[in-house]
């Protein structure tokens, strides 16, 4: 190991065991206000566009439902009787594309260093240009080993709980207005599962055994957001995302989607890339740069509990923002300069 790597270690775990003394001011009561406040701003938002909006998407879902549910009758007929190879099916081959598509346009630039346009918005400058080749194949081996041996088997261990409550691979799709509110839930089951069992991991007993592994990559790619510990993967990668699927026995669709979703919002999240229009992946990059920062996924918890105290002083906090125009946030929020220069 080279001194740089034991540094990097130490601090790693060093920083991880004293990330419990760093809670924000004021302890539960702060904690209770700000989440009122986070809460509170969720329902008069959903108030003031829940009938405008969401009116909307449901005219669109509406006038397409016919197509959907004729197509998903069919298939439903074709696999009928074999519930568990549709579900099985369903949740691994669109979840797969969808994050092999995205990594696979991600990977081109990060291994040929091109095209010069979406290298521009790198957040670690001079990180990973290009790759290391020799790191990135055991990154890829340990991603696919997750994928098809852990992801894999817990989603047909899903399958088997949500029949205890229904049909999962029901005739009947969701309702539109029903679906959204699943994807609503679910992003809230993640985002506190995910963020407890991230924080316990950085505990210095689990984290030189586990996570370390995921922290070999202080600045991510895309593909790295499921290359970890086999039991971290299990515990802190997939639990997270699929107990509310579970929980709410969610239509085969739904879990699909969701799915989907949480698969390419993480790869974001580790793209290293802070690309326009795309969601801020700031935020977690910081937290693979600082180990001790930013655990969530939305950051709502970090902000009750005081975790991103050091990240909101910082000049990658303010350019964690929705970038709107073509000029990267690292030129128009340029870095303090160093003393000296």
């Amino acid at each position: 190991m080279t001194a740089e790597a034991r540094v990097s270690d130490t601090r790693g775990v060093a920083t991880a065991g004293s990330s419990s003394r760093q809670e924000g001011p004021g302890g539960l009561w702060d904690s209770v206000k700000k989440a009122a406040v986070v809460i509170g701003s969720g329902i008069l938002f959903l108030a003031a566009f829940g009938n405008s909006l969401t009116w909307h998407l449901q005219r669109f879902w509406g006038a397409s439902g016919d197509f959907w549910q004729k197509w998903w009758t069919e298939l439903y007929l074709t696999f009928e009787g074999h519930e568990t190879a549709l579900f099985f099916f369903g949740t691994m081959l669109f979840p797969t594309l969808a994050f092999w598509v995205s990594n696979g346009l991600l990977l081109v630039v990060d291994t040929t260093g091109k095209p010069s346009f979406i290298t521009r918005y790198r957040i670690q400058v001079d990180k990973n240009n290009p790759v290391d080749p020799g790191k990135l194949r055991h990154a890829l081996k340990v991603v696919t080993f997750n994928h098809v041996f852990i992801s894999g088997p817990m989603l047909v261990a899903a399958y088997h709980l949500m029949i205890l409550r229904g049909n999962p691979c029901g005739p009947e799709l969701p309702t539109f207005h029903w679906a959204l509110t699943e994807l609503a839930v679910c992003a809230i089951v993640e985002e506190i599962l995910f963020y407890y069992s991230h924080r316990l991991f950085h505990h210095p007993g689990l984290y030189k055994h586990f996570h370390k592994q995921h922290h070999e990559w202080t600045a991510p790619i895309g593909v790295v957001s499921i290359y970890a510990h086999p039991l971290e993967h299990m515990i802190s990668n997939m639990l997270p995302v699929i107990i509310g699927p579970v929980i709410l026995g969610s239509h085969m669709t739904t879990t699909t989607l969701w799915l989907c979703l949480a698969l390419v919002s993480t790869t974001i999240s580790h793209c290293g890339y802070h690309l326009p229009f795309l969601p801020s992946p700031e935020f977690h990059d910081f937290h693979h740069l600082r180990f001790n920062q930013c655990f969530g996924v939305f950051g709502v918890l970090d902000r009750l509990h005081g975790t991103d105290t050091k990240f909101r002083q910082t000049k990658q906090y303010e350019r964690h923002t929705l970038l709107t125009s073509l000029t990267p946030l690292n030129e128009s929020i340029p870095d303090t300069p160093k003393k000296g220069q």
